[in-house]
C-alpha cells in the first residue's frame, strides 16, 4: 500500500511524522509533494526512503490512499489537475473543514472521507474527526477506523458538527496554550515568580492533569471538585475564572462559526467553478 500526502505543511508533515513514528507506515511507502518542494525535502531527509514526487498528479497515480493537506482555498488547483486521475477504489482523504464530503464525492470517482486531525496526534494521542462518504462500505469504514487508531482515537461525528468539534478538538490545543502561558506570566507580573520556574510549574501541572483524565481516575468536574476544598484558596479563584470568563468561550465559538461560514461560502464558489456547466453537458451529450 502506498500513501500519498499532497501538502506537506504544518499538520501534513505532522500526519506523516506520526504514521511513521507508529510504525503503522514504512518511509517507502510515503508519497509526498508541496508547493514549496523544500518543504517535502526535508521530510525525505529525516526519514530516509520516503519518496518526493513534484507534483500532486504523480501521488494521485501512484498511491492507494491520498491525503489532501492544502488550505480550502487551493483545493480547486489540486481538484483541477488530479480529479480524472483518481480511481473508484482509491481513498482520498481530505483534511479540511469547510470542504465538504458531498461537494468532493460530486466531482471525484475515489472514496471520500473527510478526517481532522489535531496536534496531539503527534504524540499518537488525541482525537481525529471522522466524516464517512457514502462510498465506503463497513468493511472499508472499520479498516480506515482501525488503520487511524494508531495516530489517536478517531471519533465519528456528523458533518454538520465539524466546526465545533474542530473547535475543541483541534483548535482547542491552542487555547489552552494561551491559557496556561497567560497562567504562568500573570504569576510572574503579580509574584516576580522567575518566569523559567513559573513555566516548568504550568507545564508539569498540564501534563499530571492530562494523564489523570487519560486514566478515567477522573471527570472534568470531578477533578475541579477534588482540588477545590470549600472555603479555601483554590474556591476563591475560581470565583474570579466563574465572574470574569462568562460568556467567553460563547463569544469565542460565534466568531469562529462566522470565520467558518465565510470560508465555507469561499469555498462553494469555487467548486461552482469546477462543475461543469449545463452548457458543458449539452455540448458533450
Amino acid at each position: 500500500m502506498n500513501v500519498g500526502f499532497i501538502g506537506t505543511g504544518s499538520m501534513g508533515s505532522l500526519l506523516v511524522q506520526a504514521f511513521l513514528a507508529s510504525g503503522s507506515l514504512r518511509p517507502e511507502q510515503v508519497w509526498v509533494t508541496n508547493r514549496t518542494p523544500a518543504k517535502a525535502h526535508a521530510l525525505s531527509e529525516r526519514f530516509p526512503g520516503l519518496r518526493v514526487t513534484p507534483n500532486a498528479e504523480q501521488v494521485a497515480d501512484a498511491c492507494d490512499r491520498v491525503f489532501l493537506c492544502v488550505k480550502p482555498l487551493e483545493y480547486r488547483d489540486v481538484l483541477a489537475r488530479i480529479a480524472n486521475r483518481l480511481r473508484p477504489e482509491q481513498w482520498l482523504i481530505s483534511i479540511t473543514s469547510p470542504v465538504s464530503v458531498a461537494d468532493l464525492e460530486a466531482l471525484l470517482a475515489a472514496k471520500v472521507v473527510k478526517v481532522i486531525p489535531s496536534i496531539t496526534n503527534g504524540a499518537l494521542s488525541g482525537a481525529l474527526l471522522v466524516v464517512r462518504g457514502s462510498r465506503f462500505s463497513d468493511a472499508e469504514h472499520r479498516e480506515l477506523l482501525g488503520w487511524l487508531r494508531a495516530i489517536g482515537r478517531p471519533v465519528e461525528i456528523d458533518e454538520r458538527w465539524t466546526r465545533i468539534a474542530s473547535d475543541l478538538s483541534s483548535c482547542g490545543p491552542a487555547f489552552l496554550s494561551y491559557l496556561l502561558q497567560e497562567m504562568a506570566e500573570a504569576a510572574v507580573r503579580e509574584t516576580g515568580l522567575p518566569k523559567a520556574l513559573a513555566t516548568e510549574l504550568v507545564t508539569e501541572m498540564a501534563i499530571g492533569f492530562g494523564r489523570l483524565l487519560a486514566s478515567g481516575a477522573f471527570t472534568l468536574e470531578g477533578l475541579r471538585q477534588r482540588v477545590c476544598v470549600p472555603g479555601g484558596v483554590t474556591g476563591a479563584g475560581l470565583a474570579v475564572l466563574e465572574t470574569e470568563t462568562h460568556g467567553t468561550f460563547d463569544r469565542l465559538y460565534r466568531r469562529m462559526r462566522q470565520k467558518f461560514a465565510e470560508d465555507v461560502e469561499a469555498v462553494r464558489k469555487d467548486f461552482r467553478r469546477l462543475s461543469p456547466s449545463p452548457s458543458d453537458s449539452e455540448s458533450s451529450s
